[in-house]
């Protein structure tokens, strides 16, 4: 299995058109976002995981999402950690939402580390920035 693409957003919609086929819409994906309130704060952005099986790979697997801060990315302590299993059928796509709590005592980038099994790591940040006055 592969990781074709993981982004933070807002909703997600499955749509059957003809083929039969169907169509992932994806609303408000982000990379940042104001604070809902001075730090510290805690928030839960959306994580929407793309994945597709080749038609020679294995039904099974496992996703792993390790958040961890940008300054010392690799060796930086998790802020948190989601793993689900995934079954998918040869030749096929699907997705997965990933969701975790996130301690933010500064306004600073978050970088998810998204992987399938051993496979390569896909980075995707997310920056909390300071709240909207007004």
């Amino acid at each position: 299995m592969e990781i074709v693409a993981a982004v933070f957003m807002d909703d997600i919609e499955l749509r059957s058109v003809p083929g039969p086929s169907t169509r992932i819409d994806l609303a408000g994906v982000q990379f940042s976002a104001p604070a809902p309130a001075p730090v510290p704060v805690s928030i839960a952005p959306h994580l929407v995981v793309l994945v597709w099986n080749p038609p020679s790979g294995d039904e099974l697997g496992a996703l792993e999402v390790v958040f961890r801060p940008y300054e010392g990315d690799e060796e930086a302590e998790p802020l948190a950690r989601n793993a689900q299993p995934l079954q998918i059928e040869p030749g096929k796509f699907n997705y997965r939402l990933v969701r975790a709590e996130l301690m933010f005592e500064d306004y600073e980038t978050v970088v998810a580390h998204c992987r399938i099994g051993d496979g390569p790591i896909r980075k995707v940040p997310y920056t909390l920035l300071p709240p909207v006055e007004g």
